[in-house]
């Protein structure tokens, strides 16, 4: 009885380091970003690329996703503004039923943007791919990172963290109802990216990866 107690002791002991980890890593990453998020187009510098990151066209109901939606129509709104020169469209391409890149590029084209002024990034799969790829194969440091406010603080940690000087613009969010499991998601998210970072070198093992491969 008494090895049974020890073991839940510890085990809530454990517990609760690894939930004032996800809540000091959360704090981090929004506090040190939050000053180069821009919320207004008329504040919003210019830059020469836009990096929309990518995520599915529709949910699993089939309706149309939302993030999707605003993200689109915030990239097409900054490059008609001339707020950005160039979009770079940094998604996941798992199947060839699945290619987000494509999917942004299709709906981009719909609203003006030509497709001179969009490169397809089709490695994008994480967050992290994207914001390191911009950079290592695009040659862009003068970026504007395009996703909801809550997913651009990510983005821009991991940018700034590289000395990428990115800033971002939020596209627009949505219901509290509609984006709870994307938030919570986003939550975890947020330490993974630091333990990516500090202790697991995921910069390296990314591009050896690409280099194996040949891409």
């Amino acid at each position: 009885m008494q090895s049974l107690l020890a073991y839940l002791k510890a085990g809530s002991f454990l517990l609760m380091l690894g939930l004032l980890f996800i809540i000091a890593c959360n704090g981090w990453v929004m506090y040190t970003t939050q000053e180069y998020i821009y919320k207004t187009i008329e504040s919003l510098p210019e830059r020469e690329a836009g990096l929309v990151l990518g995520t599915s066209k529709r949910v699993a109901s089939g309706q149309e996703n939302l993030f999707f939606k605003n993200r689109i129509e915030a990239a097409a709104h900054l490059y008609h503004r001339k707020k950005v020169k160039h979009l770079i469209l940094s998604g996941d391409n798992s199947s060839r039923y699945y290619n987000e890149p494509a999917d942004m590029r299709a709906a981009l084209l719909k609203k003006g943007v030509p497709e001179a002024a969009m490169t397809l990034d089709f490695a994008g799969h994480r967050t992290f791919e994207s914001v390191l790829r911009c950079k290592k194969l695009y040659n862009q440091d003068s970026i504007t990172i395009i996703s909801q406010s809550f997913h651009s603080a990510r983005a821009l940690f991991i940018s700034r963290h590289y000395q990428i000087p990115a800033i971002a613009y939020a596209a627009g969010d949505v219901p509290a109802a509609y984006s709870f499991k994307t938030m919570l998601r986003e939550y975890l998210a947020r330490p993974k990216a630091l333990l990516d970072i500090y202790l697991l070198d995921k910069e390296e093992a990314i591009f050896a990866e690409e280099a194996e491969s040949g891409l």
